[in-house]
């Protein structure tokens, strides 16, 4: 399965576990395919794409999620700063 299909598919805590360990392993193994090669760059682009996020849903002709949880979402990336 692609990692396109593969995040369209995450609905529990494992299967978001399963992709991230998979998206690690496409960073190692693929990295010509990667624009973003270190962490302030992936970042960044993070950020500016969920500022833009609403063009991506629009052109994909699906509907914006309506319930985000930010607060989580930020938790979660503050976290791996320090976890081992």
């Amino acid at each position: 399965m692609s990692l396109v299909d593969e995040a369209k598919n995450v609905k529990t805590r494992e299967d978001f576990y399963q992709f991230s360990i998979h998206l690690a392993e496409d960073f190692k193994n693929n990295q010509r395919d990667w624009e973003n090669l270190s962490i302030n760059d992936y970042l960044l682009a993070l950020g500016a794409w969920v500022k833009d996020m609403d063009g991506y849903y629009k052109n994909q002709g699906i509907p914006l999620p309506e319930e985000m949880d930010w607060s989580f979402f930020a938790t979660v990336l503050l976290a791996a700063k320090v976890y081992e």
